[in-house]
Protein backbone atom coordinates (compact mmCIF):
# COMPACT_ATOMS: atom_id res chain seq x y z
CA UNK A 1 0.00 0.00 0.00
CA UNK A 2 1.42 3.40 -0.99
CA UNK A 3 2.29 5.86 1.76
CA UNK A 4 -0.06 8.82 2.20
CA UNK A 5 1.36 12.32 1.79
CA UNK A 6 0.93 12.87 5.54
CA UNK A 7 3.05 9.76 6.30
CA UNK A 8 5.76 10.89 3.89
CA UNK A 9 5.73 14.37 5.45
CA UNK A 10 6.24 12.90 8.93
CA UNK A 11 9.09 10.81 7.57
CA UNK A 12 10.66 13.87 6.00
CA UNK A 13 10.41 15.88 9.22
CA UNK A 14 11.99 12.97 11.13
CA UNK A 15 14.87 13.06 8.68
CA UNK A 16 15.71 16.67 9.39
CA UNK A 17 18.08 15.58 12.13
CA UNK A 18 19.89 13.06 9.93
CA UNK A 19 23.67 13.40 9.44
CA UNK A 20 24.84 14.75 6.10
CA UNK A 21 27.65 13.29 3.97
CA UNK A 22 30.13 15.42 5.89
CA UNK A 23 29.01 13.78 9.15
CA UNK A 24 27.34 16.92 10.45
CA UNK A 25 23.75 16.79 11.60
CA UNK A 26 21.22 18.73 9.54
CA UNK A 27 19.58 21.34 11.75
CA UNK A 28 16.38 23.01 10.66
CA UNK A 29 17.22 26.73 10.22
CA UNK A 30 15.26 29.18 12.37
CA UNK A 31 13.66 32.20 10.75
CA UNK A 32 14.33 35.71 12.05
CA UNK A 33 11.78 38.30 10.99
CA UNK A 34 10.80 41.85 11.89
CA UNK A 35 8.20 44.35 10.70
CA UNK A 36 9.51 47.39 8.81
CA UNK A 37 6.71 49.83 7.96
CA UNK A 38 4.18 47.93 5.85
CA UNK A 39 6.61 45.13 5.05
CA UNK A 40 7.95 42.00 6.75
CA UNK A 41 11.69 41.33 6.58
CA UNK A 42 13.19 37.84 6.72
CA UNK A 43 16.64 38.96 7.81
CA UNK A 44 18.43 35.58 7.50
CA UNK A 45 16.93 34.62 4.12
CA UNK A 46 20.32 33.96 2.46
CA UNK A 47 21.58 31.92 5.42
CA UNK A 48 18.49 29.67 5.27
CA UNK A 49 18.74 29.18 1.49
CA UNK A 50 22.43 28.29 1.79
CA UNK A 51 21.79 25.89 4.67
CA UNK A 52 19.22 24.14 2.48
CA UNK A 53 21.65 24.26 -0.47
CA UNK A 54 19.01 25.76 -2.75
CA UNK A 55 19.05 28.68 -5.19
CA UNK A 56 17.91 31.96 -3.65
CA UNK A 57 15.50 32.73 -6.50
CA UNK A 58 13.79 29.33 -6.23
CA UNK A 59 13.40 29.62 -2.46
CA UNK A 60 12.09 33.19 -2.77
CA UNK A 61 9.56 32.25 -5.44
CA UNK A 62 8.24 29.49 -3.19
CA UNK A 63 7.82 31.82 -0.20
CA UNK A 64 6.06 34.47 -2.30
CA UNK A 65 3.63 31.85 -3.61
CA UNK A 66 2.85 30.58 -0.13
CA UNK A 67 2.30 34.07 1.30
CA UNK A 68 0.38 35.27 -1.76
CA UNK A 69 2.25 38.57 -1.85
CA UNK A 70 5.06 40.42 -3.65
CA UNK A 71 8.58 40.95 -2.41
CA UNK A 72 12.27 41.15 -3.26
CA UNK A 73 15.66 39.85 -2.24
CA UNK A 74 17.70 42.62 -0.63
CA UNK A 75 21.26 41.44 -0.06
CA UNK A 76 21.15 38.67 2.50
CA UNK A 77 17.58 39.39 3.52
CA UNK A 78 14.17 39.17 1.84
CA UNK A 79 11.45 41.83 2.04
CA UNK A 80 7.75 40.96 1.69
CA UNK A 81 4.81 43.32 1.18
CA UNK A 82 2.44 43.04 4.14
CA UNK A 83 2.71 42.06 7.79
CA UNK A 84 3.16 38.37 8.55
CA UNK A 85 3.67 36.21 11.63
CA UNK A 86 6.90 34.38 12.44
CA UNK A 87 4.91 31.14 12.66
CA UNK A 88 3.94 31.50 8.99
CA UNK A 89 7.57 31.59 7.91
CA UNK A 90 8.42 28.62 10.14
CA UNK A 91 5.67 26.56 8.49
CA UNK A 92 6.70 27.64 5.00
CA UNK A 93 10.34 26.66 5.59
CA UNK A 94 9.31 23.27 7.03
CA UNK A 95 7.10 22.57 4.02
CA UNK A 96 9.85 23.65 1.62
CA UNK A 97 12.33 21.32 3.31
CA UNK A 98 9.85 18.42 3.15
CA UNK A 99 9.04 19.03 -0.53
CA UNK A 100 12.35 20.22 -1.99
CA UNK A 101 15.15 19.02 0.30
CA UNK A 102 14.57 15.83 2.32
CA UNK A 103 14.75 12.43 0.57
CA UNK A 104 11.60 10.35 1.12
CA UNK A 105 13.57 7.10 0.91
CA UNK A 106 16.48 7.61 3.32
CA UNK A 107 15.39 10.80 5.08
CA UNK A 108 18.64 12.63 4.36
CA UNK A 109 19.07 16.20 3.07
CA UNK A 110 21.88 15.35 0.63
CA UNK A 111 19.78 16.10 -2.44
CA UNK A 112 19.67 18.35 -5.48
CA UNK A 113 16.98 19.49 -7.92
CA UNK A 114 17.25 18.40 -11.54
CA UNK A 115 15.01 18.54 -14.60
CA UNK A 116 13.97 15.35 -16.41
CA UNK A 117 11.73 15.78 -19.46
CA UNK A 118 10.71 19.22 -18.13
CA UNK A 119 9.72 17.68 -14.78
CA UNK A 120 11.43 18.95 -11.61
CA UNK A 121 12.91 15.97 -9.78
CA UNK A 122 14.55 15.61 -6.35
CA UNK A 123 17.68 13.44 -6.68
CA UNK A 124 19.26 12.03 -3.52
CA UNK A 125 23.03 11.86 -3.67
CA UNK A 126 23.13 9.68 -0.55
CA UNK A 127 20.98 6.73 -1.65
CA UNK A 128 20.45 7.45 -5.35
CA UNK A 129 16.66 7.57 -5.24
CA UNK A 130 14.68 10.27 -7.02
CA UNK A 131 11.12 11.51 -7.13
CA UNK A 132 9.17 14.22 -8.92
CA UNK A 133 8.32 17.25 -6.81
CA UNK A 134 4.79 16.91 -5.45
CA UNK A 135 2.29 19.71 -5.91
CA UNK A 136 1.54 19.86 -2.19
CA UNK A 137 0.00 23.33 -2.24
CA UNK A 138 -2.52 22.50 -4.96
CA UNK A 139 -3.59 19.37 -3.08
CA UNK A 140 -4.01 21.28 0.17
CA UNK A 141 -6.16 23.91 -1.51
CA UNK A 142 -8.51 21.28 -2.91
CA UNK A 143 -8.93 19.61 0.49
CA UNK A 144 -9.12 22.77 2.60
CA UNK A 145 -12.10 25.08 3.08
CA UNK A 146 -12.67 27.89 0.61
CA UNK A 147 -11.61 31.24 2.04
CA UNK A 148 -13.10 34.36 0.44
CA UNK A 149 -14.16 37.85 1.48
CA UNK A 150 -17.74 38.03 2.73
CA UNK A 151 -17.87 34.37 3.78
CA UNK A 152 -19.29 33.54 7.22
CA UNK A 153 -17.84 30.68 9.23
CA UNK A 154 -16.99 29.52 12.75
CA UNK A 155 -13.40 29.55 14.05
CA UNK A 156 -11.69 28.47 17.27
CA UNK A 157 -9.57 31.10 19.04
CA UNK A 158 -6.21 29.49 19.86
CA UNK A 159 -4.32 32.49 21.25
CA UNK A 160 -4.23 36.28 21.57
CA UNK A 161 -1.97 38.47 19.42
CA UNK A 162 0.25 41.26 20.78
CA UNK A 163 -2.43 43.76 19.70
CA UNK A 164 -5.08 41.93 21.72
CA UNK A 165 -6.95 40.27 18.85
CA UNK A 166 -7.94 36.62 18.94
CA UNK A 167 -5.93 34.34 16.65
CA UNK A 168 -7.45 31.32 14.90
CA UNK A 169 -5.93 29.01 12.27
CA UNK A 170 -7.76 27.33 9.43
CA UNK A 171 -5.46 25.39 7.11
CA UNK A 172 -2.64 27.70 6.04
CA UNK A 173 -4.60 30.83 7.02
CA UNK A 174 -4.30 32.90 10.21
CA UNK A 175 -7.51 34.67 11.28
CA UNK A 176 -7.62 37.76 13.50
CA UNK A 177 -10.82 38.34 15.47
CA UNK A 178 -11.16 41.40 17.73
CA UNK A 179 -12.92 41.18 21.09
CA UNK A 180 -12.42 37.47 21.76
CA UNK A 181 -10.77 35.20 24.32
CA UNK A 182 -8.65 32.07 24.04
CA UNK A 183 -10.73 28.89 23.77
CA UNK A 184 -13.84 30.52 22.30
CA UNK A 185 -15.63 29.29 19.19
CA UNK A 186 -16.69 32.40 17.32
CA UNK A 187 -18.80 32.97 14.23
CA UNK A 188 -17.12 35.50 11.96
CA UNK A 189 -17.44 37.21 8.60
CA UNK A 190 -14.28 37.58 6.47
CA UNK A 191 -13.68 41.25 5.64
CA UNK A 192 -10.22 41.16 4.03
CA UNK A 193 -7.62 38.61 2.93
CA UNK A 194 -3.92 39.52 2.63
CA UNK A 195 -1.83 36.51 1.65
CA UNK A 196 -2.32 33.99 4.47
CA UNK A 197 -3.66 36.62 6.88
CA UNK A 198 -7.44 36.94 7.21
CA UNK A 199 -9.15 39.92 8.86
CA UNK A 200 -12.64 39.35 10.19
CA UNK A 201 -15.65 40.84 11.90
CA UNK A 202 -17.27 38.97 14.78
CA UNK A 203 -20.95 38.16 14.20
CA UNK A 204 -22.96 38.85 17.32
Amino acid sequence: MAESYEDMLKKAYAGMDEPTDSGERFVMPKTRIYIEGKTTVLENFADIAETLNREHDHFMKYILGELGTAGKIDGGRAVFNGKFEASQFETIVKNYVADYVICDTCGRPDTKLIKEDRVLVLLCEACGSKRPIRKRKAKAEVQGPSIEEGKEMEVHIESISKKGDGVARVGKYIFYVAGTKTGQNIKIRITKISGQVVFTQKIL
